[in-house]
């Protein structure tokens, strides 16, 4: 079993920049798909970005490629969501997941395991 916990959210004004981070307790990081998804007020969680176990290979939402940047330290048990030119349809929680498993995923169902989400709000 892994815990994840999120950081780095807040308030940035739109055109802006912010890193997240998921820590994730336990041995096995290196095992784990890990992937972030975000929910809007009154929206659905959707798929945001999504990196295998190695880093080697990544996907991404539409509405963020280009602009948004999913990474691993394995060594560290983080995983690193970095969002630039933000825009305040952006706003949301996000949340970073893990999935055990050897392939990616965009589907929020098949990700085992969540953290407790951290707040972006992109101002206008």
């Amino acid at each position: 079993q892994v815990q994840l916990v999120e950081s780095g959210g807040g308030l940035v004004q739109a055109g802006g920049s912010l890193r997240l981070s998921c820590a994730a307790s336990g041995r096995t990081f290196g095992n784990y798909v890990m992937g972030w998804f975000r929910q809007a007020p009154g929206k659905e969680r959707e798929f945001v970005a999504t990196i295998n176990w190695s880093g080697s290979t990544t996907g991404y939402a539409d509405s963020v490629k280009g602009r948004f940047t999913i990474s691993r330290d394995n060594a560290k048990n983080t995983v690193y969501l970095q969002m630039n030119s933000l825009k305040p349809e952006d706003t949301a929680v996000y949340y970073c997941a893990a999935r055990v498993a050897w392939t990616n995923s965009r589907y929020s169902s098949e990700y085992a395991y969540w953290g407790q989400g951290t707040q972006v709000t992109v101002s206008s």
